[in-house]
């Protein structure tokens, strides 16, 4: 069963059932335990009526007349028996009732203390039996045991009327509870079909992004489908201006080959080919990062460790650059999470990285911004500072486009900042330059969403 409201609503019936059922038994054994107690209460005054009624012979002992008080008792077959014993069974007596009847006679009965039992019969009934001691004149005590009995049909018949109206009534009152119950269901699961109605209108190019309002309950699924779909886009751009951005910057070089190749100077077309192979390829190269950190999902990510990656970067760099000793300052705790795949922080960290280790002096600090614990819940800075000679003012935002450099005589192809850039945006973040305490730039990495250290 695929249907959430299906498995909810049957779950929801079966619950429903089991409780109206449970309830129907309960109320069923109830009202029989009632009319049982007050059938035995009835029988039970049937004996006071039929003592009230007795007489004495002439020692003193007790007689029960030929005309009683309840006129069922004279009519044969009424439902309604009486039979008594005693004086060691010298004395038997039964209501004309109960002709062609033989009643059981429980066995002993201490005295003044009712028996009432349910006879399960070819006619059931239900008997009360009762035993009491009578004082004759002279002074014995003479036990005597009343038996009285009713026919169970009558009782049988009022718990059948009243079973039929707890069908009735619990039964109507189920359908109702179903039927408000699937509404209700309904209701509470119209947020759902309008997210897929939504999603099919996304699908059908009719709307660009879930913009309608949910429950908070569904906040944290649609705000991932939309990042998803706003880095679908981004990423489905970024690859439309690669594609374009390769094409053209390949125009070049090739026009260039093209010429020397025309031109019959196997001098000059050796030194094409040195001059514009290696252009070509890193311009391949950086098209291939650019793809990559294009290609990558940042809709729903997982928090990385940054140190393993801090430490990864600076131990390559440091090898590169050996021959200038830098010293690499990195207090970022190990217990640090940052909201991007560890693959796009690698990206970015290391041309931030390497920028630094390039234009450094002696010195690069890695750090989190002072005070970003009480930044925002929306911003996580990544600071990398260095000691060189910095950005001016001028062309920070230049050097952040592709291509761009602030100095040219360093070798490199301005590519780094701006893929780092890139990333970040992909993410939502940015990427920002500043100078350093130490008198050089200060890349600020911000990203959405706080650090971590769970």
């Amino acid at each position: 069963m695929r249907s959430i409201h299906s498995r909810l609503l049957l779950a929801a019936s079966v619950v429903l059932a089991a409780f109206l059922g449970l309830g129907a038994v309960a109320l069923d054994r109830a009202f029989r335990d009632s009319a049982e107690n007050a059938l035995q209460t009835q029988l039970m005054a049937q004996v006071y009526a039929l003592l009230g009624a007795a007489d004495t012979d002439p020692q003193g002992r007790m007689r029960l007349p030929e005309t009683l008080p309840d006129p069922r008792f004279s009519n044969p077959a009424s439902g309604l028996y009486a039979q008594v014993s005693g004086e060691q069974g010298g004395y038997r007596w039964h209501s004309p009732s109960a002709v062609g009847r033989k009643l059981p006679m429980p066995g002993s009965i201490p005295s003044g203390q009712p028996h009432f039992v349910y006879l399960p019969t070819e006619d059931p009934l239900y008997l009360l039996g009762y035993s009491l001691l009578w004082e004759d004149d002279a002074g014995a005590e003479i036990a005597y045991l009343f038996v009285v009995a009713e026919s169970a049909s009558g009782l049988q018949q009022r718990v059948a009327a009243f079973r039929k109206t707890i069908v009735l009534w619990l039964g109507g009152a189920a359908v109702i509870l179903l039927l408000v119950q699937g509404a209700v269901l309904r209701w509470g699961l119209k947020p759902l079909r309008e997210v897929a109605l939504d999603l099919r209108m996304i699908e059908t190019g009719a709307r660009a992004r879930l913009e309608g309002e949910y429950p908070r309950e569904l906040r944290r699924l649609t705000d991932g489908i939309n990042s998803m779909i706003q880095h679908g886009e981004a990423s489905r751009d970024r690859y439309r201006n690669s594609l374009g951005d390769l094409a053209h910057s390949l125009k070049t070089p090739l026009a260039v080959l093209q010429g020397a190749a025309e031109g019959g100077d196997p001098q000059m077309l050796r030194e094409a080919v040195t001059e514009q192979v290696p252009r070509m390829n890193d311009i391949v190269q950086y098209q291939l990062k650019s793809a990559a950190a294009a290609g990558r999902g940042a809709g729903l990510t997982h928090k990385t460790l940054v140190r393993p990656v801090i430490d990864r970067l600076v131990g390559t760099l440091q090898k590169v650059y050996r021959d200038k000793s830098v010293n690499c300052l990195c207090t970022v705790a190990d217990d640090v999470r940052f909201p991007a795949e560890q693959g796009d922080l690698l990206e970015c960290l290391g041309n931030v990285l390497e920028n630094a280790f390039k234009y450094a002096r002696t010195t690069v600090t890695i750090s989190l911004e002072p005070g970003a614990e009480k930044l925002p819940a929306a911003e996580v800075c990544l600071c990398v500072a260095d000691d060189g000679p910095g950005i001016p003012v001028a062309v920070r935002e230049r050097v952040l486009r592709r291509g761009e450099r602030a100095d040219q005589q360093m070798p490199g192809q301005g590519i780094g900042l701006s893929v780092a850039s890139g990333i970040m945006r992909l993410y939502g973040g940015d990427l920002d330059i500043d100078e350093s305490e130490l008198g050089g730039a200060r890349i600020v990495i911000r990203m959405p969403g706080r650090h971590s250290t769970d």
